[in-house]
């Protein structure tokens, strides 16, 4: 039954307000400085001063600028990370993000054409089928999708294949390309409607990426085949590497077995028991490539296997909701930063599960763990690897509390050497198909 509001009501409102003491003092303060500010403790930069037990040496921060690569930023930086203790890099060397971008762009095109075919003989009201037009491609993506480019097309350092307008600020190639997808989308519809063969299916959808690398090469440049790798490590030593290819590369400076590097979530919705593996419907960028993979794990053992791994001299992927009780300028991410609550007198407390369950939160950026504090054994702050560049933060750096990672942090890919025996095994568990729209399904 539905009900209006009723003037009485409004009356009981208004002198329910006029009744507060300072109400006028706090009216005055926040439609003068906005809830933000106005409700800002200032003992929280107090407890964030950015000074770790464990902090690792990672060199500059980099830059996304105006595109939505934390995710591939997040991953290439673990990687140069280690290739920077390995090969004494100096402390401004970055992998090609653009390089990544570009082959991310390709395969998602190729995976939604194939998602389009499946889902063809539904109607377009169907909610799968509205998922998939919504966003069609877009820059975001998890670990495992980042694996499957390299897995397919390694890497390359920056200096072989360097940003470009499009890369740096993605927004006009997006909307251009998901016109593409959503027309090619028309057009694939139409051809399983008309019972076209499945020869005609992939003649046409190869028409379609030919058309697609096209667009891709024009924004991006086209991607080398093979490079010279040149360059001065920290003691200004010379290096050259000649007629290398992206794979060899990958292989050689790199070297990881990624089939070692596991995602592990904090996700504790009621259907998501912890201890199992999980994947989700129509998630990923490579067709028949790595699939997407979480384990889910309570919040204890999710922040112990991130600290043996950064006790181990090396940084952690993670995926978090950063707008959550942040501050972007001053780098500092802490569930005291402000008390909205308290500025309103209204109970604004609300579970993680809640918020997963309910829309008000989910994983929104991927950053990297590069440091923690610990106080008799037990984390209390971590220091985080930003892509923003070096003008937030402290040169680029954050520091989260302990808190904000239990409220907030959905994500951390580990070395599975970390975990236990038991967890180990359960890798191997086949997962629970989660639907297309589930939470854990954001892409950073």
């Amino acid at each position: 039954m539905s009900k209006a509001i009723e003037h009485q009501q409004l009356s009981k409102f208004k002198n329910s307000l006029e009744n507060r003491a300072n109400h006028k003092v706090l009216e005055r303060a926040v439609t003068k400085n906005g809830i933000y500010t106005t409700s800002a403790d200032y003992r929280s930069e107090v407890n964030m001063t950015p000074v770790f037990s464990i902090d690792l040496d990672t060199g500059d921060v980099a830059n996304q600028k105006q595109s939505g690569r934390c995710w591939m930023f997040a991953a290439l930086n673990t990687m140069r990370h280690d290739m920077k203790n390995k090969f004494n890099m100096p402390k401004d060397f970055e992998l090609s993000q653009n390089y990544t971008f570009f082959w991310d762009k390709l395969e998602k095109a190729n995976y939604f054409y194939e998602n389009v075919i499946n889902t063809a003989s539904l109607p377009t009201s169907d909610r799968k089928v509205s998922f998939l037009m919504t966003t069609p491609q877009q820059d975001g993506g998890q670990w495992d999708m980042i694996v499957a480019i390299i897995e397919k097309y390694g890497v390359v350092p920056q200096s072989a294949m360097p940003e470009t307008f499009n890369s740096s600020a993605s927004r006009e190639f997006n909307s251009t390309f998901d016109l593409k997808l959503r027309k090619d989308a028309v057009t694939l519809r139409n051809l399983v409607a008309n019972g076209a063969s499945e020869k005609e299916l992939e003649d046409t959808k190869e028409k379609m990426l030919d058309d697609a690398y096209r667009m891709l090469a024009y924004s991006f440049g086209e991607p080398p085949a093979h490079f010279d790798f040149e360059y001065r490590d920290s003691d200004k030593k010379y290096h050259i590497d000649r007629n290398i290819t992206p794979i060899d590369f990958f292989n050689k400076y790199v070297g990881w077995n990624l089939d070692d590097y596991v995602s592990i979530i904090n996700g504790p919705t009621a259907d998501k028991p912890f201890n199992h593996m999980y994947t989700v419907e129509m998630l990923g960028n490579v067709v028949d490539g790595r699939q997407v993979r979480h384990l889910n794990v309570d919040m204890a053992t999710f922040r112990d296997v991130a600290v043996k791994q950064l006790q181990s001299g090396e940084s952690v992927w993670f995926g978090c909701d950063v707008g959550q009780s942040s501050d972007r300028q001053k780098g500092i991410m802490d569930t005291e930063l402000y008390h909205k609550d308290e500025l309103f007198d209204i109970d604004l407390s609300i579970s993680k599960a809640e918020r997963l369950d309910y829309g008000e939160s989910l994983m929104t950026h991927a950053m990297v763990l590069t440091g923690v504090d610990l106080v008799d054994g037990e984390p209390t702050k971590w220091k985080v690897e930003n892509s923003w560049g070096k003008k937030v933060g402290t040169d680029g750096f954050f520091v989260m509390s302990n808190d904000w990672m239990n409220e907030y942090c959905y994500q951390i890919v580990v070395n599975k050497k970390f975990l236990s025996e038991k967890l180990q095994e359960v890798l191997n568990e086949e997962p629970k198909v989660l639907a297309p729209w589930d939470p854990m399904g954001a892409l950073a």
